[in-house]
Formats: C-alpha cells, sequence, structure tokens
C-alpha cells in the first residue's frame, strides 16, 4: 500500500444503449478474456428477453433486482485475544453494489439453463420477484450478521 497519496478511482463510462453505468459493471464482471463484445451480447439479449417477458422497462427491472439483492449488513473476521469473532458491519455502498452484481453472475451460472442470456434474464427476474438464489445469499448474509450481533461491540 502506497504512503504517497491515496489511490484515484477509476471513472467507468456508460454502455452505449442505456446509459447505465451499472449494466457496464454486471457486463465488465460478466467477461472473460477481454471478450467484451462476447459479454455486451449476453447483457443485451437478457434485457431484450426481460422486457418481453414482463412489458416494463428492462432498465427499471434490472436495478430495482440489484437493489434487492444489496446487502446492508455482512459479517467481518475480527481477531480478538486468540479468539475470531464473526463482528456485523454495515456495508458501503459501493461494495454492496459490487457483491450484489456478484452473487447475481454466481446465482446465474448455477443455474440449469444452456443459455447465458437466459441464465442472467431469469436470475434478474427472480431477484426482481424477491426470490432466487441471489436473494437467498443476501438473507444467508442478513442472518449471520443478526446471528452475531452480540460481538458488534468488537467493531473496529
Amino acid at each position: 500500500m502506497s504512503r504517497k497519496r491515496k489511490a484515484q478511482k477509476k471513472i467507468l463510462l456508460t454502455d452505449t444503449k442505456y446509459k447505465s453505468d451499472l449494466i457496464l459493471k454486471l457486463m465488465n464482471s460478466i467477461m472473460y478474456d477481454g471478450k467484451k463484445t462476447i459479454a455486451e451480447k449476453i447483457v443485451y439479449k437478457a434485457l431484450d428477453k426481460l422486457q418481453s417477458k414482463s412489458k416494463e422497462e428492462p432498465i427499471k427491472i434490472f436495478n430495482t433486482a440489484i437493489n434487492n439483492i444489496k446487502p446492508t449488513i455482512e459479517v467481518r473476521a475480527r481477531r480478538v485475544g486468540g479468539a475470531t469473532y464473526q463482528v456485523p458491519v454495515e456495508v458501503r455502498q459501493k461494495r454492496s453494489q459490487a457483491l450484489a452484481i456478484r452473487w447475481l453472475i454466481a446465482a446465474s451460472r448455477k443455474r440449469k439453463d444452456k443459455i447465458m442470456s437466459d441464465k442472467i434474464c431469469f436470475e434478474l427476474f427472480d431477484a426482481y420477484q424477491g426470490k432466487g438464489l441471489a436473494i437467498k445469499k443476501k438473507e444467508d448474509t442478513h442472518r449471520m450478521a443478526e446471528s452475531n450481533k452480540a460481538f458488534a461491540h468488537f467493531r473496529w
């Protein structure tokens, strides 16, 4: 870690079709080996399928789904006097967004469908409705933080 100054934040552009930086972050997270055009096709196809499936704006469904997945509290390991405690800590906005995207992609990859765009479409729709694997991951994280509330005084 540098002692001189803080690292500058990278400013990401917005995607071409929906003008959303969140969709661009999803594309960058899906991307393998720098193949951005393939990631773009996957995400845009998934959003088109979402629009045909639910007669609403796909960007609105996407934003609601991500907000439903975002965690507000998580546990962090804290070592105190030879023992390790799981201490509940509030999650910063940027980290919660990154976790939501990460959980969405992981849940999509575990689905049984053949095509990745279908997997993402169905996982987004499930998250929009408040169900699915990504929502379960969020609830598990919140449950873990709730059960370890007794160690909250070890927060640093």
